[in-house]
């Protein structure tokens, strides 16, 4: 499978990642690298064999950001382990290259995961613009003119108070009051969106889908999408429950658990941080069947052993014909990192195509590749992975 022809001047595309240095967006940089060294493989990139859509070639993408974590990504990678050493070894030099800038972080938002690589800033403010000048700078520097950001950082819990929320000017005296509602996700996504950068969400953590940065991002003309990666079970469960449905089969229940060990697992053993997980999991299985499963309960387990390697369990009680009770039984041993960098690459493609469509605000037709999709104007969000699949193919082929 091919990309298409080489990467020009002005096919680059700078793909800024928050959370650079963790094992989502260490994968990501040892991906395109190794495709920039010449790697014909596309296995595990959906949107690989899709020509004549506009999309950036994926050997014109070049990785920069920042992390809480202050080593070079070629230490970050062997870190992680989630790619053997015999592949990494001819990534090296170029990963060694690459170095996250400080980042902004707050352990009343993430209270397991923290580092010494830190912006410098007293306020919300400072740090916003100290955000800013990164991307000016890195601009500067590189000459890439299209830039995207995605935020991989860790999973942050949600505040109670969310009346700052609501509209532009309300989020932007709380800044300047520098209201502790406001976590370093929407520190990230107003930066971007004042930069005129498009952004997509990764994580569970609130940013652009607040109203008040959702109505910033439609006034400025700047794509934005998200949130939560849709990569293992709850992809499973969005491919399951439409053939259930339609084969009018009803769920009785369904129970899921996920053991992993990698720095998602570690935020989430938080009970704060778990919380915005599975408020992101919780109404897939409703929306796509129309009815509310009772028994539908999710568990995610920190087990350091397993790293990178995560295992999800599920099984499942349906009711067929005449009443009678079947069950069927899903165990998917993955890795969760291998999962997510190929969507994370498609995601700021299609943002880069979007910006450059002149479209603005949410991008309903990514939601394929999240688990709570941004939507514009309260419409209810669209779960089913096969219609999610066909509006995503329909916006690409410009049909939609």
């Amino acid at each position: 499978m091919t990309s298409g022809p080489s990467a020009g001047a002005s096919d680059r595309l700078g793909l800024l990642i928050v959370g650079l240095g963790g094992a989502v967006g260490s994968t990501v940089a040892a991906g395109l690298e190794r495709i920039r060294q010449g790697s014909a493989d596309r296995t595990g990139l959906p949107l690989a064999d899709l020509t004549g859509a506009g999309l950036a070639p994926y050997d014109a993408i070049e990785v920069a950001g920042w992390d809480l974590a202050p080593d070079d990504l070629a230490a970050a990678t062997a870190r992680h382990r989630v790619l053997p050493p015999e592949l990494l070894a001819d990534l090296h030099r170029p990963l060694t290259a690459i170095r996250p800038w400080a980042a902004t972080g707050n352990r009343a938002f993430c209270r397991n995961v923290d580092g010494p690589n830190r912006i410098t800033a007293n306020s919300h403010l400072g740090a916003v613009e100290r955000i800013r000048q990164d991307i000016r700078d890195h601009a500067e520097r590189t000459g890439i003119a299209r830039l995207v950001m995605v935020n991989l950082a860790s999973v942050e819990s949600w505040p109670d108070d969310t009346a700052a929320f609501t509209t532009p000017e309300r989020f932007e005296r709380a800044l300047a009051d520098n209201d502790p509602a406001i976590g370093p996700a929407m520190l990230y996504a107003y930066a971007a969106i004042r930069e005129g950068i498009p952004y997509g969400n990764f994580t569970p953590s609130l940013a652009a889908d607040i109203p008040a940065l959702a109505a910033l991002a439609q006034a400025r003309g700047v794509p934005v999408a998200g949130k939560d990666g849709k990569t293992g079970q709850t992809f499973l469960k969005t491919v399951l429950a439409p053939a259930f449905r339609d084969r009018a089969l009803h769920v009785d229940g369904w129970f899921s658990t996920n053991i992993l060990g990698n720095n998602d697992g570690l935020a989430l053993d938080d009970p704060a941080s778990l919380s915005s997980k599975l408020k992101t999991k919780g109404s897939v299985l409703d929306d796509i069947l129309g009815y509310r499963v009772e028994d539908h309960v999710v568990h995610i387990h920190y087990y350091r052993p397993r790293g990178d390697d995560k295992e999800a369990w599920d099984n499942i009680d349906v009711s067929g014909f005449l009443g009678q009770r079947m069950q069927i039984k899903v165990n998917f041993l993955c890795k969760d990192s291998i999962l997510a960098a190929p969507l994370v690459i498609e995601i700021a493609r299609c943002l880069d195509l979007a910006q450059r469509r002149g479209e603005a605000g949410a991008q309903p037709q990514l939601g394929l590749f999240f688990k709570s999709p941004a939507t514009r104007d309260r419409t209810p969000p669209e779960h089913d992975f096969f219609r999610q699949q066909h509006a995503l193919m329909g916006w690409l082929s410009g049909q939609a």
